[in-house]
């Protein structure tokens, strides 16, 4: 199988197992996907971020495949460092991206429970992030993953910035 092949396929597999059950399962587990007829405002406000948060999910999982040559799985990491398309503005577009699906289901059910498990998911990513992804990105691509976090934020999206 070729590298992007594999790559694909992996990221598939992955995508099913973290996001899917993080944003999919669980949610259905805790609320059902009953509806408590949240104001329409609400519902237009969660399906928005459902719809942009899936978007932002499949495009991040595709540059991991197409640029990383790899899948966003610890156990089968990308070749090369990810850093185009919206990695350009986020360092982690994944998380935002799920933590936006969360959201929007809690805003478009009215469940507000979702909106308690988004905070527990959001504290469990920063913590990923901080104590095992920025250190193995930083022994895996030394000066470049250096470079990158420094010139573009973690967690709210903005232009990069130039390094001096």
């Amino acid at each position: 199988m070729r590298p992007k092949a594999r790559a694909a396929a992996g990221s598939f597999l992955f995508l099913i197992a973290a996001p899917g059950v993080v944003a999919g399962l669980i949610p259905w587990w805790l609320t059902g996907w009953d509806t408590q007829s949240p104001p329409l405002p609400l519902q237009v406000a969660g399906a928005t971020l459902v719809v942009i948060g899936a978007g932002v999910l499949l495009h991040a999982f595709a540059r991991f495949v197409l640029e990383g040559i790899g899948t966003p799985a610890p156990v089968a990491p990308t070749e090369h460092l990810v850093v185009g398309g919206l990695y350009r503005y986020v360092r982690n577009p994944m998380y935002l991206a799920v933590l936006a699906l969360i959201v929007g289901q809690a805003l478009l059910l009215g469940q507000l429970g979702l909106l308690a498990y988004a905070a527990i998911i959001a504290a469990a990513f920063a913590a990923f992030v901080h104590w095992y992804e920025e250190p193995t990105l930083q022994r895996r691509y030394g000066e470049q993953y250096d470079t990158y976090r420094k010139t573009v934020p973690g967690w709210i999206p903005r232009k990069p910035r130039k390094v001096r």
